[in-house]
Parts: C-alpha cells; sequence; structure tokens
C-alpha cells in the first residue's frame, strides 16, 4: 500500500516548468580601448601659435636622425647655413598611411629646389614619433626629399599643443588611397619589421601631429651682421649670438613661429594648395581625380 500511495503522490505532481533563459543582446558597436567614439568625427583643438617662452621651452628637446644620432629641435629650423624659412611637419606613426599619402603628396607638388628659389630661402622638415630605424622605410615609400627625425616619446608633440586621437574625420585632398587600401599597406610595413624587431615601434598609434612654420623677427633682417648704417642695434636685437670656436663668432636669426595648424583627426593636415599659398609657391599641387573634392580645395 505504501508503494502504490508514492505512485500516486508521484502521478499527482504537476510537471516541473523551466524558464527560458533570455537571448543575449549582440553589441551595436565594437568597444576599442572602451571609446568607440574616437573613431567618430574630429577632435576639438585649435590654431593658436604657441607662446614665446613655449619655444624657448622647446628649443633644446633632443629628436634623432636615421641613425640614431641627437638634434635640439632649434637646430632643425635655426642652423648657420640652412633656410631662412622652415615648415615643420608632424606626423603620426611610421606605418599610418594617411600621413605617408601627405608626405607624398607635398614630395610630388613641392621640391627643395623651387624652396631655395624664393625670395626668403624655405625648407620642409618631417618630424615623426617611432624608432629611429624605421626613418629609412618611411623615406624610401613615400619618396621623402625632406630631412626627417622623429621624436620616439612624442615630448614635443606635447610640448607644441598636439593631440592624440583615433578620430577619421572627413576625407583630404591628398589621399589618393583608398582606406582599407592604405590599412593593409601599413599592416605589410609593419610584418615587413618582424625580423628587425621593429613592428611595433613605429610610434604612439594615437598621435597626430601639424604644421608650424618659423620665420625671422624681421624677414628683412640681412643674412651678414649688419652695421650702425645698416640699422644698428635694432637690427641686431633679430639675432641671438651664440659661441664658435676660438675667436670665431657665429649669428643665428631669432625666429619665431607665425603660422601653425592642428591636425584635429587621422588625416587633417593642411591641404597642399594651402601650403603652397603659405610659402609663396604658384600653383595648387597635383590636381586629383575627383573633381569636386579638389576645386573645394583649391576654392579662395
Amino acid at each position: 500500500m505504501a508503494d502504490a500511495n508514492v505512485v500516486q503522490d508521484t502521478a499527482a505532481a504537476p510537471p516541473l516548468q523551466t524558464e527560458t533563459p533570455p537571448k543575449a543582446t549582440p553589441p551595436t558597436s565594437i568597444d576599442i580601448d572602451n571609446k568607440p567614439t574616437d573613431f567618430d568625427g574630429q577632435l576639438a583643438t585649435n590654431d593658436e601659435i604657441p607662446s614665446d617662452a613655449t619655444l624657448a621651452e622647446v628649443a633644446d628637446y633632443v629628436l634623432l636622425d636615421k641613425h640614431g644620432k641627437s638634434h635640439t629641435f632649434q637646430s632643425l629650423y635655426n642652423s648657420p647655413n640652412g633656410a631662412r624659412r622652415v615648415l615643420v611637419v608632424f606626423v603620426r606613426h611610421f606605418f599610418c598611411g594617411n600621413c605617408q599619402e601627405y608626405i607624398r603628396a607635398l614630395a610630388e607638388s613641392i621640391s627643395s629646389e623651387a624652396l631655395l628659389r624664393l625670395p626668403v630661402t624655405t625648407s620642409i622638415v618631417i618630424i615623426g614619433c617611432g624608432d629611429p630605424q624605421l626613418i629609412e622605410m618611411y623615406i624610401e615609400a613615400t619618396k621623402c626629399p625632406f630631412s626627417l627625425y622623429t621624436d620616439p616619446k612624442s615630448a614635443l608633440f606635447d610640448a607644441l599643443g598636439m593631440v592624440k586621437t583615433l578620430a577619421l574625420g572627413e576625407k583630404p585632398a591628398y589621399m589618393k588611397m583608398g582606406f582599407l587600401k592604405g590599412v593593409f599597406t601599413g599592416m605589410s610595413q609593419a610584418l615587413r619589421q618582424l625580423p628587425r624587431g621593429l613592428t611595433l615601434k613605429s610610434g604612439d598609434q594615437r598621435q597626430v601631429g601639424g604644421e608650424f612654420l618659423f620665420e625671422p623677427l624681421d624677414l628683412a633682417t640681412p643674412l651678414t651682421t649688419p652695421t650702425d648704417g645698416q640699422g644698428g642695434p635694432a637690427i641686431m636685437e633679430a639675432f641671438e649670438q651664440i659661441s664658435g670656436q676660438g675667436d670665431c663668432k657665429r649669428h643665428l636669426e631669432i625666429k619665431k613661429i607665425t603660422w601653425c595648424h592642428r591636425v584635429r583627426s587621422t588625416r587633417d593636415h593642411a591641404e597642399i594648395p594651402e601650403i603652397m599659398e603659405l610659402l609663396g609657391l604658384d600653383g595648387h599641387g597635383q590636381p586629383i581625380k575627383d573633381t569636386a573634392l579638389w576645386e573645394k580645395t583649391i576654392k579662395p
């Protein structure tokens, strides 16, 4: 009888109900470094000229050339035998396809000879933020005819107010290569550096750059040491005297930044026509296939 009761109770028990787990909701976007908005739009920054105090502070910042040799920042834009005006262009990491496109566009449109023929001799200097051993690769990839240095710690970038972002921004006229092709080109360059151990040494991926024009305080200042009849003390104030060897004295002009543009996205360098107009060069550079974008770029 006891067994029958057990069977009867079991039969009378209601069936167990199991709850169906809720379906997982897929993420609406990929979370990269918890900042997916880094890829949207442009970063808010400004084009204010660095102060005299800032320029004095960064004058002795150390940069490296392709041989790993040290150079002060001031020596890049103010040397005894150098050009009187110098446009310093800061670029992203050495595998960045966007910046490589920009340097290629500069090289195609502006030659060193054309710069030296200007009424005020002018040169262009490029500064990256990766390992100096990658400079040779960068020069070869971009056909860059300009002097190229690097600031591996991005200290100079920071001091001059350049920012860090992954925002893509609008497509500029200097970008001839498609976005995906640029990405794959950069990845290919990085992989080829595996044997040298440089794949992860191209520089800070978030660091973006800008352009800074250095000019003498007075562009009419003569290149030789002036006499009293040429202006005397007033002109002499535009020079910084430094000691040479023995009794020899060399004089360097005091220079200031007269124009600058800080990049707001990963492809926001000043367009080539703007740079050419700034430097006093004829023309607008090499036209692109996108006629509408090109006309928008060269429009006053």
